[in-house]
């Protein structure tokens, strides 16, 4: 406010110099115009020796003299001196025009006076016009507007800062009101919403764009939240069985089977460790941005990828702890055949045994290999828990993508869950799912890894009974890949 003020006062005064300077300068032509046309008549009188005496002017403020070239007054007006010219001898040339400011004392005038030379007469007899007009309106003009700008500016500049300061503060107003607002938000540290003002103008659309990503920040905190006591909920359900077997080993003493002891004792740290890889696989997919919004819709890449991991276990069976779950590890992107990664994923499973379809040619894709081994290593987890006799893994050709599809003839998931068994840490049967190793986190791993590769999961009915994975994902020219 105060720089726009100073600015605004120094534009002003700017102005107002560069008003005076102009009202002075046309004053002065007008001046100059009419004792010229005084003088150039005159001249016209002398060049036909008809100088009448006294010399006719216009307007009392007009002296008109006519001196030769000893300086004497030839002819003067009614009211101009005969016997001292208007200018001395030596600053007249009587062989060019000019234009002279001299004392109104020596000419009879107020304040200064402007004085016109001309040449006149004839050869034999030269002449010089002298034609003096006061300056006195000029500089009466002039020093008015100067007094009226001086008293006039400061009001103005005064009125305009007042305006202004009403409608920088009417237009802030609604920022304040954001700001306090904001205030209000961060000292409770909850919920809320930012006020929106009604006028639709940036304001406006900040207020609505600010209340936007509250909004969202308040879901993700909401999200992290409920994640990080899930996953306190499940790491402390191993460390727990841990701490109660140790206690009852050294309760019992000698008494104690050290071997099933330990058995159970590693398979808690097994689970442990593979939970504890799988949290670390999420936080490195979100850290990267491989992850999008969690709400996605069942046609999206994630539609329905991450829930199956919850209900249909942990996705760390016989392949779960690899390379998937090291967060650390390098992505080296390339061509994958996804015939002979089928294959060779597939051979992990001896019960229930996994039948392979292999595709009919080489199909390619490009990702990262150890991503698309944990992909299908999940998929193939939930398959064999659930399925009763078989687990059919196929691969075909689907236009610009390639078909992946893991069916199984177990009991499947209601329509109802098949979005929300996508979430982390959901499992439709709890107990079940817990005493199988299971967190909830496989599948949600595998939405975040097949959208990471460019591709899409849903879930959807087998022929018969059963589940069926769809799993797309993009298609490599062969010439590519070769």
């Amino acid at each position: 406010m105060v720089i726009g003020v100073l600015g605004l006062s120094v534009g002003l005064a700017l102005g107002g110099v560069l008003l005076l300077a102009v009202l002075g300068y046309a004053l002065q032509r007008s001046v100059d115009s009419d004792v010229s046309r005084t003088a150039e008549a005159v001249t016209r009188l002398a060049a036909e020796d008809a100088l009448p005496d006294p010399l006719p002017v216009a307007g009392g403020q007009v002296r008109v003299q006519v001196i030769d070239a000893q300086g004497r007054i030839r002819a003067a007006s009614i009211d101009a001196d005969r016997l001292v010219p208007m200018v001395r001898p030596d600053q007249v040339d009587p062989d060019r025009r000019q234009r002279l400011v001299v004392s109104g004392e020596r000419v009879g005038l107020a304040g200064p006076v402007r004085v016109v030379t001309m040449p006149a007469g004839h050869p034999a007899d030269p002449l010089t016009v002298l034609v003096a007009k006061s300056m006195a309106d000029v500089r009466h003009s002039t020093h008015v507007v100067r007094t009226i700008l001086l008293i006039s500016f400061p009001l103005l500049v005064g009125v305009l800062a007042a305006v202004a300061w009403r409608v920088v503060g009417a237009t802030l107003r609604p920022v304040e009101a954001l700001r306090r607002g904001a205030e209000e938000i961060t000292g409770r540290a909850g919920p809320g919403r930012l006020p929106v003002p009604a006028s639709r103008d940036e304001v406006h659309r900040l207020a609505v764009t600010l209340n936007g990503m509250l909004d969202r920040l308040e879901s993700a905190r909401r999200r992290q939240r409920a994640f990080v006591a899930d996953a306190a909920h499940e790491l402390r359900s191993p460390v727990t069985n841990i701490r109660t077997e140790l206690e009852v080993a050294r309760h019992l003493g000698d008494r104690t089977d050290w071997a099933a002891v330990t058995g159970n004792l590693l398979a808690d740290t097994e689970r442990l460790s593979r939970l504890v890889d799988d949290l670390l696989l999420l936080a490195r997919l979100d850290e990267s941005g491989a992850a999008g919004e969690t709400d996605s819709g069942p046609g999206d890449a994630g539609a329905g990828g991450a829930s199956g991991a919850g209900m249909r276990g942990a996705g760390a069976g016989p392949g779960g702890g690899g390379a998937g779950g090291r967060p650390d590890r390098g992505r080296a992107v390339g061509p994958v055949e996804l015939g002979e990664l089928l294959t060779a994923v597939a051979g992990r499973y001896p019960s229930p045994p996994v039948r392979v379809t292999p595709p009919d040619e080489p199909l390619w894709t490009v990702g990262q290999p150890d991503e698309l081994r944990r992909i299908l290593t999940n998929l193939l987890d939930n398959a064999v828990r659930h399925a009763r006799t078989r687990v059919v893994l196929a691969a075909v050709p689907d236009g610009a993508y390639h078909l992946v599809t893991v069916t199984d003839d177990g009991p499947g998931i209601p329509v109802a869950d098949r979005d929300r068994v996508f979430d982390r840490f959901t499992r439709l049967d709890d107990a079940r799912a817990r005493d199988a190793g299971g967190a909830g986190l496989g599948l949600a791993i595998v939405r975040e890894l097949v959208r990471r590769a460019g591709g899409t999961v849903t879930l959807g009915d087998a022929d018969g009974p059963g589940l069926r994975v769809s799993l797309r994902l993009p298609a490599l020219p062969t010439t590519d890949a070769g």
